[in-house]
């Protein structure tokens, strides 16, 4: 019997080409949706996956690109129009008799945060739910260990690890766990339509954690270094951050200071998913360690200290000139994830219980336990 045939977009990005690699391990005939043919689609084409280019506001392409699929993996782009390339695929997909979709989406989404990316992160969650006679799973991690193991070549050549979460924890997940938890939605709807799953690492960490896992995975002492926002920004912008990220980067230090991804974490979500126990920090930073640019050479080290130097005297964005030029809308009272009681009420911290008006079955699934516990 032939397998379904899945759709992946963001097919060549961090959790993207994962989920066909795993797809197609599997022996799923896999549709890679990307924006423009490259040597990464090329190696997806090379492994064998149908390349379909397509932008994900182009309506027509898209419904081109989910013509004859049964299923899909949406990661939406990170820009201002968000909303605009979901509601297309929500009409291709009601159009193409999709039957089931795996939306990865972000653990802060909630209806009055300043980001405009985490504002659409929430409308898109509901607006695939709300798409007739297709089932949806969603995937919402909160920040991924590949944001801090970005730090990995400044703590091999440097010993530092640049921080701005104050005391706060994560336990981060990798690329791969996230990935490997859409796969398995994606090929067992059954088990996993109406479900909601919050990808973590095995435990909560805080800075002084994350520095030592580096420091074991680059061979050094690496101690933590207090960044203020301004210049984490402006690094930001150095290795390639596109503005349209960055302006929504900016409200989720607030968030990472409040303790929002603590909440509810860690999760057993990995391990019950896909029955593989979560990978830790440490294996995680080995992985990125290994990789040319974070080894611990002469000229790696000249590449970092001149960043080092000089990231403090180059401009930063001017994000508050580009939010004024898009005219984006602007919720008349913004509060980041913590100060939401929507985000609040449909999160549920462990401290209290299940809050009025939520049933168990609306809850996340780790909140769910803790309720009952």
């Amino acid at each position: 019997m032939r397998k379904p045939r899945i759709v992946v977009t963001g097919a060549t990005g961090k959790t993207g080409a994962i989920v066909v690699a795993e797809l197609l391990r599997a022996g799923y005939p896999v549709r890679a949706v990307v924006h423009g043919e490259d040597a990464r689609s090329a190696r997806l084409q090379a492994q064998g996956a149908e390349i379909a280019v397509a932008d994900m506001s182009d309506v027509e392409r898209i419904a081109d690109a989910l013509q004859d699929v049964q299923r899909a993996y949406y990661c939406p782009p990170f820009d201002p129009y968000m909303i605009q390339g979901a509601a297309a695929f929500a009409v291709a997909a009601r159009d193409a008799r999709l039957e089931h979709l795996v939306g990865l989406t972000q653990w802060l989404a909630s209806p009055s945060h300043p980001s405009l990316m985490t504002r659409q992160h929430w409308l898109v969650d509901r607006l695939f739910a709300m798409v007739p006679g297709i089932t949806h799973t969603i995937v919402n991690p909160g920040i991924f260990a590949d944001a801090y193991l970005e730090m990995t070549g400044v703590a091999a050549q440097l010993g530092i690890f640049p921080w701005i979460g104050g005391s706060s924890r994560n336990a981060p997940a990798s690329n791969e766990d996230i990935a490997r938890v859409a796969v398995a939605a994606l090929t067992d709807p059954a088990r996993h339509a109406g479900r909601r799953y919050r990808p973590t690492g095995p435990r909560l960490l805080g800075a002084e954690d994350m520095a030592q896992a580096i420091g074991r995975a680059v061979g050094r002492a690496v101690r933590v270094a207090p960044t203020p926002p301004w210049m984490f920004l402006k690094a930001a912008r150095m290795n390639g951050l596109p503005i349209d990220l960055v302006s929504g980067l900016r409200y989720y230090i607030g968030d990472h200071g409040a303790g929002a991804f603590e909440l509810g974490a860690p999760t057993t979500d990995v391990l019950e998913v896909t029955g593989r126990p979560a990978e830790d920090f440490e294996t995680i930073a080995r992985r990125y360690a290994a990789l040319p640019q974070n080894r611990r050479t002469f000229r790696n080290w000249v590449r970092q200290v001149a960043q080092f130097l000089v990231t403090p005297l180059v401009p930063g964005f001017d994000l508050d000139r580009y939010d004024r030029e898009l005219r984006r809308p602007f919720p008349s009272e913004p509060q980041l994830a913590r100060d939401s009681e929507v985000w609040r009420r449909e999160h549920v911290a462990v401290a209290d219980g299940v809050p009025a008006g939520a049933s168990r079955e609306e809850l996340h699934p780790a909140a769910r336990l803790a309720a009952e516990t």
